[in-house]
């Protein structure tokens, strides 16, 4: 039996099926036409073009009353301790006043008479419940300064050369090769992003040296800055926490620093490997454990990744997506619980939020190192990442959500709640505001579809997600280090002002989303040196959604 559709009817239909399956494609599914699409990809004829109707009703949400109205009823809900306190305040002054004016006040305060043990007795329960208080307060943790590796000149990969190898190394599969330069045009990625040494040779040459040439010099760089800006000597680490995902050789990383430094033998060193670009945050998170027992300490935290043994060379479309979007990249942070180091400080660390997936088998498997058949090795990126990183994300604000937000957004948030429980299911969920509750995002770079659906969902604007785009743009995916380039993009252009608060925001194979909340301890200045020293000026750069090659 065929089915015969008027025009009109075609295009309700069409119109009700859009609204329906509102599907956003990752940056890795690069297809041109609709022959080339998977199966499991629907595809609609173009809708027509309907005239514009006349707007009968205004547009309520761009009301300025009810602008207004919404910032007094988050001034009051924010307020409403003190806004409390100032009628009852009012009101005992008004009973004193007529209980006899205020000589008979002050006749009555001179008149209570106290004894030697009632005055030692109190002192000393103000001075136990004081030191309780301040015995069980966590230590706090101050992120003094840190330094992003800027890589030379010479390891540019600009798209033509990438491209140009490409052809070469996969000469026999040019099918291949059509894939990353669909991958490329879309992936947010600039003509300055940087490979190491290694991967410049054609074929690439990934042997063992090179890795740890390449670890040397992004490590040893990052490092060497550091201690130049924090005026830090190797004697005074305490603890070293170095993270690399994918490249954990023996000695490990955090051995070739003890070495190189020739820090002290009572060092507390750690090596974090296989946990992919959030690795970043939990060192953080794991420093600051570490700086909460030991007392008066420094934490120098070392965040990586290593290009050179984990360039894929085979054929596997979902193995070749790191090829086209990981680049070289490192972070050096200095951490520390001292008091004095409190005033030179740039941020103080407020919340440390981690998420694992793990359990899940499908969350488990969904960025995963593996042989392909041909036996090289390479990581695989499942088609269902971002649906899982958005589960992620979302358990993940569900748990920061009630230590950041105002008290404003949860009391909409669980009325919403409530009301969908109760009364109709179907009403929309209300998406709290965490504009509210920062003034800076730094969103992972792990590639462009990341940022958008971030940014949708969290309803940020372009300059919210700003640094995260210019940092894939300049430095492309630098995996855990990523963060830490977008602030000091947000630095570099003068935005970071005292009292800010920062929300980083990383994902990770595990799968994991983690995110940790910093508030700025002074206004900063613009920094010299930087990684983004000698282009600051030229950004932010239009990025369009395709770059044809």
């Amino acid at each position: 039996m065929m089915l015969k559709l008027t025009p009109l009817s075609f295009i309700s239909s069409h119109l009700s099926s859009f609204n329906t399956f509102n599907l956003r494609l990752p940056s890795f599914f690069p297809f041109k036409s609709p022959s080339t699409f998977p199966s499991f990809i629907p595809i609609h004829p173009p809708l027509l073009t309907l005239p514009k109707m006349p707007q009968i009703l205004p547009d309520f949400s761009s009301s300025v009353k009810l602008k207004y109205v919404k910032l007094g009823y988050q001034y009051l809900v924010n307020h409403i301790l003190t806004l409390s306190l100032i009628p009852i305040i009012a009101a005992v002054a008004l009973h004193l006043l007529r209980a006899g004016g205020p000589e008979e006040i002050i006749a009555t305060v001179t008149s209570i008479q106290f004894n030697l043990i009632q005055i030692l007795v109190s002192l000393f329960l103000i001075i136990f419940i004081s030191t309780v208080y301040f015995m069980s307060k966590p230590r706090s943790v101050y992120l003094v300064d840190y330094t992003c590796y800027k890589p030379p000149i010479t390891c540019r990969v600009p798209f033509s050369t990438f491209m140009e190898h490409s052809r070469l190394i996969l000469k026999e599969n040019p099918k291949s090769v059509d894939f990353q330069m669909r991958i490329l045009e879309r992936s947010g990625l600039g003509e300055e992003t940087s490979l190491p040494p290694a991967i410049h040779y054609i074929p690439p040459n990934p042997n063992m040296d090179a890795a740890r040439g390449e670890a040397e010099m992004v490590i040893f760089s990052a490092i060497d800055d550091l201690f130049r800006r924090t005026a830090l000597k190797p004697k005074d680490i305490d603890i070293l926490i170095v993270n690399c995902s994918l490249f954990s050789p023996t000695p490990s990383l955090s051995a070739m620093v003890v070495n190189k430094y020739k820090l002290r033998s009572n060092i507390k060193s750690f090596n974090l490997s296989g946990m992919g670009c959030s690795a970043g945050l939990i060192s953080i998170d794991l420093a600051r454990d570490l700086l909460q027992v030991l007392p008066n300490s420094n934490a120098v935290i070392v965040s990586t990744e290593i290009i050179t043994p984990n360039y894929y060379q085979g054929n596997e479309r979902a193995m070749l997506l790191p090829n086209c979007l990981f680049r070289m990249g490192a972070a050096a942070l200095l951490l520390s619980n001292k008091r004095r180091e409190r005033r030179r400080a740039k941020y103080k660390l407020v919340h440390v939020v981690r998420t694992h997936k793990g359990s899940d088998d499908r969350a488990y498997r969904c960025v995963y190192e593996q042989e392909d058949p041909q036996g090289l090795v390479g990581i695989n990126l499942s088609k269902d990442l971002m649906v899982i990183a958005a589960e992620a994300l979302k358990s993940n604000i569900t748990t920061i959500g009630p230590l950041v937000l105002p008290a404003s957004e949860q009391l909409l948030f669980l009325f919403t709640l409530i009301g969908r429980k109760i009364f109709n299911p179907k009403w929309k969920p209300y998406i709290p505001d965490f504009k509210l509750a920062f003034e800076h995002f730094c969103i992972h770079a792990g590639g462009r579809a990341v940022i958008d659906e971030l940014q949708k969902n969290l309803q940020l604007s372009a300059e919210h997600v700003e640094a995260s785009r210019m940092t894939l743009h300049r430095f492309g995916n630098t995996s855990s280090s990523s963060l830490w380039y977008e602030l000091s993009y947000i630095e570099s252009k003068g935005r970071m002002k005292k009292g800010d608060r920062v929300w980083q925001i990383a994902f990770g194979s595990g799968f994991k989303c983690n995110s940790a909340v910093w508030k700025c301890n002074r206004s900063i200045k613009t920094p010299t040196g930087g990684p983004w020293e000698d282009c600051i000026d030229r950004y932010p750069v239009h990025i369009p959604e395709v770059v044809k090659l």
